[in-house]
């Protein structure tokens, strides 16, 4: 007469290589952290730290960006720091991109900051060195006033 109920095991929520979708009509206050991918479309006032993001035209940050790998179609007001870097023909950048693999810009980008690849983790090979020898020493010898003797040539009688 007694059913004995067995007890479900909860279901699994946790999926670290999914993909999250922000529409348009939502906006946050405040960072996202996340190991999956984010579709931005909406307004975020705040950090974003995922794996991979990609902020469609509509899509808007103001914070900093951080992930492996970031398409930007949309606005963004902050530092962007990522391996690869993809900048669509209407995105429109008012801060400093940092990148380590990859920069990739279609005409039209506004981009109102600076652009630095970063550290790869190799060491400087001699023809890097040498390299950077050479335009230190040419910006140096630039800098200095250049002295031109003055020949006064008598005329003849």
């Amino acid at each position: 007469m007694f059913e004995t109920f067995r007890k479900e095991e909860p279901k699994e929520y946790n999926n670290h290589n999914g993909r999250s979708h922000f529409g348009e009509t939502m906006q946050l206050e405040g960072d996202i952290r996340s190991t999956g991918s984010l579709d931005l479309a909406g307004l975020i006032n705040g950090n974003v730290y995922v794996s991979e993001v990609t902020i469609a035209d509509t899509g808007s940050v103001r914070g900093h960006i951080e992930a492996k790998t970031i398409e930007i179609n949309g606005h963004i007001e902050g530092k962007v720091s990522a391996d690869s870097v993809i900048v669509g023909k209407n995105a429109v950048i008012k801060g400093d991109i940092f990148f380590k693999d990859t920069l990739k810009t279609e005409e039209g980008a506004d981009i109102d900051g600076y652009i630095k690849r970063t550290n790869t983790g190799e060491t400087s090979t001699d023809e890097d060195i040498a390299i950077e020898e050479i335009v230190d020493r040419e910006n140096s010898e630039s800098m200095k006033p250049k002295i031109v003797p003055v020949v006064h040539h008598k005329e003849a009688v």
